[in-house]
């Protein structure tokens, strides 16, 4: 019995360990974006429910069908060992397979992550259903319900620990031979449950008797229309087999939607790091464990009573947008997420069929969840022209949860009352998220002059001001900041604007600069409206690097909006593409940079979020190869939620830079409040008088955290109070 445990557990924790941490490597390749996890997420969804589904069609005639699975075992071991031989692991692809420009993103990632895991992902995926199965029918006086909470637990297990244990302390090549090793483990047990059920007579399993054709599960031909059958099947038990079916659907898809509703909420705006991934996908599979524990874990009726203060506190985070914390955007918004799948796992698991249906009920499950993962990652960036899944997932939910909780009327006054109560209840929560929603996309969709969505994020142009006025205007934002402005008054249109002022830091640094022969070389990780072009001279070149198109097309001119690039006087050059993979590609064969740039500005958030790769030790040592001797290194670190200046800071220690705080107030009608930090290898660089007389006063400062790496970053030390 011992080996049916522990398969079970080592397979859901190699499940769920190579999720965050494949997902991690691909993240530089397409600019931090958000999207990436989302994308990876539908996936390796989509690759769950194929493993169900094999694993349904597999346990229909395991004693003939068996060789095929030990062959596919077999054949993910050949396939790691030969990438093992030709990467530097076997799951973590070279940058020279970086697909990103040439395909989709999302077609990329999915072209990714089927090379590198996409074989022992299927294989593990379809071991919980295999495995339980062959529990029941070994012991068909015991459920196999515990080893579906046992799974769960195990995939918490792995998801907790990644960001705790094993992303600080090792390195991606290793974390993926360790894992490989994991898995070589896995498919030995494998192989002996398999061998251990190929030998049980198939006749004792209860679905052999209970099923209407046994000719069809006794077959050895690769065919699932017995898996589908058995599905179907299910779906007509006792109940209304609609209601049911529906039910099952919606259950799954509703989870599965608000689960990277809210991943896509936390990471837009605050940091895309396999933690903010973690935590939503932790609690969505502690409701799991709780809800296949037991019917004890979830009463329904406390459930009815804890949503509406639950909603309400989400009604205030949202209406109150970026004045809210960043712990209680994380707090408010955690609990919406394990209130809603919650009551969906608990709806699921009231609704489960018998044991003998343990295959189809998860492959239902799964393609429901899949379901989900596609209207977030595919649909919804078509049909919505802002970023509108949480509002309209968390009125989905409680629609969801006022249609499953009705019922036969309870017997009983109090119990009757209750009843009612309860649907009241439910029907204010409906109302209230409904109103949200309806106030979150109007204000989407007030006034814009344009709106458009893609893989890196949603981007609206504004119009403010009024026509024919001095303070007519353009505005670009991104998610809910404002990343450009431009006046279009021809006396106007060439003012740098917002964070870029003359009094800014990138303003001192550009206009202080003691000007070569040849004219400055500007470098700019991040290109917004191209606004620092307006500080170009005859024989400048302004290089900038930027991964969003739409924001390229945009900045060069597309609707007319921006004239900032058009209208340099210097030469402007855009490079598509993540900003650090494409100064690692303009290094030559000789490890010289084929650039040098007298000024290098990073400026590379989107929202508010913080692309931690774009800010820590191995890029600013790739940034300072770059840089000219003299050269100035200006970082923008406004930011709502986070205090970014002690990790410029610690990293100036690390590299032996002078540096200079700048906080410039804005004059609150061309420039905004901004802070900058402007680093150089050459002290006098910072010594000039223009900007010596605006640094702030640092005397004593001593930030108390570790510089940041590829391997460790911490944003709850920076967190604003």
């Amino acid at each position: 019995m011992a080996y049916f445990y522990f398969s079970i557990f080592l397979s859901a924790f190699l499940l769920f360990q190579v999720e965050p941490m494949i997902a991690k490597s691909l993240l530089p390749w397409f600019g931090g974006s958000a999207a990436v996890w989302s994308t990876a997420v539908v996936f390796f969804q989509a690759l769950l429910t194929g493993g169900y589904a094999y694993a349904s069609w597999l346990t229909g005639g395991i004693r003939r069908r068996g060789r095929l699975h030990l062959a596919l075992l077999g054949l993910s071991l050949v396939l790691l060992l030969g990438l093992g031989l030709a990467w530097k692991s076997p799951i973590t692809p070279p940058s020279d397979l970086n697909l990103a420009g040439t395909v989709s993103p999302v077609l990329a990632i999915f072209i990714l992550l089927t090379i590198s895991v996409g074989l022992p992902f299927f294989l593990l995926a379809s071991n919980s259903t295999l495995v339980q199965a062959w529990f029941q029918r070994a012991f068909p006086q015991q459920t196999a319900w515990r080893l579906y909470a046992l799974s769960n637990a195990s995939s918490l297990v792995a998801l907790v620990s990644y960001p705790i244990l094993v992303e600080p302390n090792l390195g991606l090549p290793g974390q993926g031979w360790l894992w490989s090793a994991g898995y070589l483990v896995f498919a030995g047990v494998a192989v002996f449950a398999t061998l251990q059920a190929m030998r049980r007579p198939e006749e004792s399993a209860p679905e052999a008797k209970n099923h209407k054709d046994t000719q069809a599960r006794s077959s050895s031909k690769i065919d699932f229309r017995g898996s589908v059958a058995s599905w179907l099947s299910s779906l007509s038990e006792a109940g209304s087999p609609t209601r049911r079916s529906l039910l099952w659907l919606a259950l799954s898809a509703c989870t599965s939607i608000l689960f990277l509703a809210t991943t896509g909420t936390l990471t837009q705006e605050v940091a895309v790091i396999p933690f903010l991934w973690v935590l939503p996908l932790a609690i969505y599979l502690l409701t799991f464990v709780l809800a296949f524990s037991g019917e004890r874990w979830y009463p329904r009726q406390a459930f009815v009573f804890l949503l509406v203060p639950v909603i309400l506190f989400y009604d205030w985070a949202m209406a109150n947008g970026g004045r809210v914390g960043i712990p209680w955007q994380i707090g408010v918004f955690s609990a919406v997420l394990f209130v809603g799948c919650m009551v969906c796992h608990g709806e699921l698991y009231r609704l489960r069929p018998h044991p003998d249906r343990l295959p189809a009920f998860y492959l239902t499950i799964s393609i429901g969840g899949a379901l989900g993962g596609l209207l977030i990652d595919f649909a919804a960036p078509v049909l919505f022209k802002g970023f509108w899944e949480l509002p309209l997932g968390v009125l989905f939910f409680c629609i969801l949860f006022l249609v499953a909780s009705r019922g036969p009327k309870p017997a009983g006054l109090k119990a009757e009352l209750l009843a009612r109560v309860g649907v009241t209840l439910l029907a204010v929560s409906v109302l209230i998220s409904g109103v949200r929603a309806f106030l979150f996309i109007g204000s989407d969709l007030a006034n814009p002059v344009l709106s458009e969505r893609n893989f890196y994020g949603v981007v609206h142009v504004r119009e403010v001001g009024t026509p024919g006025q001095a303070d007519l205007a353009y505005q670009l934002i991104h998610g809910s900041t404002v990343h450009g402005v431009q006046f279009q008054l021809a006396d106007k249109k060439d003012t740098p604007t917002v964070y870029y002022g003359p009094s800014s830091g990138v303003g001192l640094a550009l206009l202080n600069h003691p000007r070569p022969a040849g004219g400055l070389r500007v470098g700019a990780l991040g290109l917004g409206i191209g606004t620092i072009a307006a500080y170009g001279q005859p024989g400048d070149v302004y290089r900038f690097y930027e991964i969003n198109p739409q924001v390229i097309a945009l900045a060069e001119g597309q609707g007319g909006y921006f004239s900032f690039l058009k209208d340099s006087r210097a030469t402007i050059q855009v490079v598509p593409g993540d900003a650090r993979l494409s100064l690692e590609s303009e290094i030559d064969p000789s490890n010289a940079p084929r650039q040098a740039y007298d000024v290098l500005v990073v400026d590379v958030f989107s929202g508010d979020a913080v692309p931690v790769h774009l800010l820590d030790e191995q890029a600013f040592a790739l940034y300072l190869r770059f840089l000219k001797p003299g050269g100035v290194l200006a970082v923008h670190v406004t930011n709502a939620y986070l205090d970014l200046v002690p990790v410029v800071w610690t990293l100036a220690d690390h590299f032996a830079l002078a540096r200079a705080v700048i906080e410039d107030p804005g004059d609150g009608h061309f420039t905004s409040a901004s802070t900058w930090v402007l680093l150089s290898r050459d002290p006098s660089a910072l010594a000039i008088p223009a900007i010596a007389g605006r640094a702030k006063d640092m005397a004593g400062y001593t930030p108390a955290i570790r510089p940041w790496t590829d391997k460790y970053s911490n944003l709850f030390q920076i967190l604003k109070r």
